[in-house]
């Protein structure tokens, strides 16, 4: 029960922004610090779907000058803030990151943000290549080029290019001479909204064929992986919270016992001592 709480207060309390950068850019994440909690720590954590949580850098909530760094990775304090900075971000820093201030028994998430990467990326190239026969006269060598796009959510496929003048490179197909060879190319900008697998599709003597598909991905978690691992870590951190609970109990109840057990002890000695 205590767990099931804790997991709806952090769920409607914890506060998640998303920051979208290029690759190449510096990027600064802040976190609040307040000098009069003396016995509070703070911490960044990072968090990429498929891997364990990691830890970025560490601090206290009183003034400390020191700093950690790891890679192209800095955390360290300023006024009133404990600041992550990120220098040149690449694809591989995509995550979901979190401000973790730990209070004696006490934890609490002061801050957390989704960061993507995306912009500056190089160009993908998608070729289509179509062999015809020369010979038949019954219809015109001329092909019309279309590519179509299956998103990965498994929808149908939407047509994203049909150029007037499809550019092409025609040639005799060496292992038949009654036979050309034409490569058509597409080249585009992928983005997070671009990957599915892609087709060619070639229309000629009334008929249209379609291509095998080449699926085309981006290497980096998605948003909806971060968020699960966003909800199974709030899900952890209730887990690990109510264990933290139950163990000050029992530790309090023993306790507890053991003094008893010894103020009775005490009064025995002392009887035995009149006699």
């Amino acid at each position: 029960m205590v767990n099931v709480l804790i997991y709806i207060y952090i769920f409607y309390n914890l506060s998640v922004g998303t920051r979208t950068v290029a690759v190449g850019e510096d990027v600064t994440l802040t976190c609040p610090r307040l000098t009069s909690e003396h016995k509070a720590s703070l911490y960044w954590i990072r968090f990429i779907p498929g891997q364990w949580p990691e830890f970025l850098g560490g601090t206290y909530s009183f003034d400390f000058s020191d700093s950690i760094e790891t890679a192209h990775i800095t955390a360290k304090q300023e006024t009133k803030s404990f600041v992550l900075h990120i220098s040149k971000v690449q694809h591989s820093d995509a995550g979901l990151y979190y401000c973790l201030k730990v209070n004696w028994l006490n934890m609490s998430f002061l801050t957390g943000e989704f960061l993507r990467i995306s912009g500056k990326e190089n160009p993908v190239s998608l070729h289509c290549s179509v062999l015809s026969n020369t010979l038949d006269k019954t219809c015109s060598t001329d092909h019309r080029v279309f590519w179509f796009l299956a998103a990965s959510d498994k929808s149908n496929p939407s047509l994203i290019y049909a150029p007037a003048n499809p550019s092409s490179e025609c040639k005799n197909n060496p292992e038949d001479h009654s036979g050309r060879k034409c490569i058509y190319s597409f080249s585009k900008n992928i983005t997070a909204s671009d990957v599915g697998t892609y087709y060619c599709a070639v229309a000629s003597c009334g008929m249209i064929l379609f291509g095998n598909g080449t699926k085309l991905d981006i290497e980096g978690p998605s948003m909806s992986n971060l968020q699960k691992t966003n909800a199974v870590f709030i899900v952890l951190f209730a887990i690990l919270t109510g264990s933290v609970i139950i163990t000050f109990i029992l530790t309090y109840i023993l306790m507890k016992k053991t003094c008893h057990c010894s103020n009775g002890k005490s009064k025995f000695l002392s009887t035995s001592n009149i006699v």
